[in-house]
């Protein structure tokens, strides 16, 4: 039996994904400190969430693993799924149910499996396939498109969604050094997957005024990677997701 799937953006990469009844976050994101804004809303807080069922947390960067603000979440035995450097923070943190995946390893938590693959970013990182009530859903945080990422069909032959990042960031101090993968690269991805829909997401951040001129630079306009998945992924639906818009995806078709 296929059961249904529901995406929520809260914001960044922070999404609520639901299959069935069972509801995991990925990259929690509940504040804002210096040069670290979303610079879109932040669709609930830490008090709002419901029930999670797992927790995904790609890597350590704050604005994607903001534990000192999801430190207040209820039920500090919810499992955490994390890459390697993330575990001693989210342990420090209060979290009692923390597991480490390296690229291929794979975890359950009651009906869903979490499935690791690999990324490459500033730091280390892991990328998620979370599978489980007839679904695939594929979630990057901020990764670079690299050769491995294009065998996931191999593993994984059918995706009913992938959330992808796509502002192709950079390190200015490190000669522009890029760290994310960008529009183009996101929509080659997509060509390889061919999910059922892909959302992007990693595109609204900013480090304010002087940390966009000083530190960073990317591209925040979503509608680089609608067009790009035209031309290079044609035939593969997209939907550029609000915060706090939830998206349901049916086995045939994809809905609001």
């Amino acid at each position: 039996m296929t059961e249904p799937l529901t995406i929520t953006r809260i914001t960044h990469s922070c999404h609520l994904i639901r299959i069935g009844e069972l509801t995991v976050l990925t990259d929690p994101w509940f504040s804002e400190r210096t040069f670290y804004h979303p610079g879109e809303p932040v669709a609930m807080s830490v008090a709002d969430l419901p029930p999670l069922d797992a927790v995904l947390i790609s890597h350590h960067h704050y604005d994607h693993c903001d534990l000192a603000a999801f430190a207040g979440y209820r039920d500090r035995n919810v499992p955490m799924i994390v890459a390697g450097p993330v575990a001693a923070k989210a342990r420090a943190a209060g979290f009692t149910n923390v597991r480490v995946l390296d690229p291929w390893q794979a975890t359950a938590t009651k009906d869903l499996t979490i499935t690791a693959a690999p990324a490459k970013h500033a730091v280390y990182e892991v990328t998620f396939v979370i599978s489980g009530g007839g679904r695939s859903v594929y979630f990057a945080g901020d990764t670079m498109l690299i050769p491995e990422l294009r065998t996931l069909p191999d593993r994984f032959p059918r995706f009913d969604a992938a959330l992808v990042p796509i502002n192709g960031l950079q390190i200015r101090p490190q000669l522009n050094k890029q760290v994310v993968m960008n529009a183009e690269q996101a929509a080659e991805l997509t060509a390889a997957l061919r999910p059922q829909i892909t959302v992007p997401h990693h595109y609204a951040f900013t480090g304010g005024w002087l940390g966009d001129r000083l530190i960073t630079k990317s591209d925040p306009h979503p509608r680089h990677f609608i067009d790009a998945a035209q031309r290079i992924a044609p035939g593969c639906a997209t939907r550029v997701l609000q915060p706090g818009e939830p998206l349901t995806v049916t086995s045939s078709q994809t809905v609001g």
